[in-house]
């Protein structure tokens, strides 16, 4: 199990959403996944993405207009 720290920051939407599923494919089952992005739709984009493909969304945090997803790879 290993921890990545992703940023897309200044990527506009779906760009986030598209390189998160494109990176966490490559990992392994447990990765976790700290991914950051300032899109101001990345936080609803994100959880519909979890929820769509079965990765868990351990949890969001937000600092100034970043939003960091902390995601568990199924």
């Amino acid at each position: 199990m290993a921890t990545f720290k992703l940023n897309f920051k200044g990527l506009s939407c779906p760009l986030p959403i598209v390189k998160t599923s494109s990176e966490i494919r490559k990992g392994a089952s447990g990765d976790i996944y700290e991914v950051t992005a300032d899109d101001p739709g990345f936080e609803k984009d994100i959880a519909a993405w979890c929820n769509t493909t079965g990765n868990k969304l351990a949890g969001i945090a937000k600092t100034g207009k970043d939003i960091t997803a902390t995601i568990t790879k199924k």
